[in-house]
């Protein structure tokens, strides 16, 4: 029994996220270059269990690059009010839309001269009448066997945040290096501040093969290692190409017969790399901007000296660019 009540709750929580799909659109597309136009922060506000939803988003919003604050209406009637400024961006949380204490808040927030958005359960509401922008955060049914405690619904609100979140960071083009610069205590953010030769395989551990060896050779070699690449270098020892798994995989599809190909038919010459003192947040930038999870670690001469995996930074499975790997 106890069991099957889990279960239940999880079920009615992830229908309530799901429903939400259907009512993406316009509003949110507004909401997002609102917030993006906007030269201001985005003030958050909600009372009891959004408030504590609302927090969170905050914290996720600051942590990804756009800048928010929490503001507790009560403390906002009380003086809190003089931290919003013309520019910023109001975003108010309520399930109900009926809250008195945040429904208060609106005029005040209207005058100063703020874009008004919701998140709300109720599109006819009073805050959502009051609102430039409504996004429904409904759901069919609360978890609570009671139907009291704001469940399916905080979860609701929750994970709407989390895909506005998303979205500007896309829209704002936030990358791992400056994901490093607001977290610098954090273990990516203590990943990102080492420098490359500190992450680097080097020695037995780098695959590489000389451009005349045959594509044998090539896929022996990627297999040695299993980092998915092997190195090609030129008789003097310097990086003159790259083949990866995914180049041997696409002629395969192509039914184009592998083992008869030269190595210099097959590499991609002239691979990206990066210099072994380079901190690693500049590696990563080149892996997310290239879409490759392999660099080549040289001198300027083109001497190869190790190689960096994007698993060595971020964690074997933890991370993908747009869900592709190479």
């Amino acid at each position: 029994m106890v069991i099957e009540q889990a279960i239940e709750v999880l079920k009615i929580e992830a229908d309530g996220i799901l429903n939400l799909t259907k009512r993406i659109g316009a509003g949110f597309s507004e909401m997002v270059e609102t917030i993006c136009n906007s030269g201001g922060r985005v003030i958050i506000s909600g009372i009891g269990k959004s408030g504590i939803v609302g927090r969170k988003i905050v914290a996720t919003l600051n942590s990804t690059g756009t800048r928010s604050i929490f503001l507790h209406p009560v403390e906002a009637m009380h003086g809190d009010l003089g931290m919003v400024s013309k520019g910023d961006v109001f975003l108010a949380l309520s399930h109900s839309g009926e809250t008195d204490e945040l429904n208060i808040l609106i005029p005040s927030i209207r005058k100063i001269g703020c874009k008004i958005i919701s998140f709300t359960g109720n599109i006819n509401s009073t805050l959502a009448q009051h609102s430039d922008i409504v996004i429904d955060v409904s759901i069919e049914k609360e978890a609570c066997p009671l139907g009291l405690a704001p469940m399916a619904s905080t979860t609701a609100l929750l994970a709407m945040g989390d895909a506005l979140a998303v979205v500007l960071i896309n829209k704002k083009h936030f990358k791992p290096s400056d994901f490093k610069k607001y977290h610098p205590g954090g273990n990516l953010g203590q990943q990102l501040t080492h420098k490359v030769s500190d992450l680097m395989l080097s020695g037995e551990s780098v695959p590489c093969i000389f451009e005349n060896q045959s594509m044998e050779d090539a896929i022996k070699e990627i297999d040695r290692l299993g980092l998915g690449a092997t190195f090609i270098l030129s008789k003097d020892n310097l990086l003159v190409g790259i083949i990866t798994d995914g180049d041997i995989r696409r002629l395969i599809a192509k039914k184009i017969p592998v083992f008869e190909l030269d190595v210099k038919d097959v590499m991609t010459p002239t691979p990206r790399t990066v210099r072994p003192d380079s901190p690693t947040y500049d590696a990563l930038n080149i892996m997310e901007h290239y879409q490759i999870t392999v660099l080549s670690v040289t001198d300027t001469d083109g001497k190869v000296y190790g190689i960096l995996h994007l698993h060595d930074i971020l964690g074997k499975g933890e991370f993908k660019f747009n869900g592709k790997q190479d």
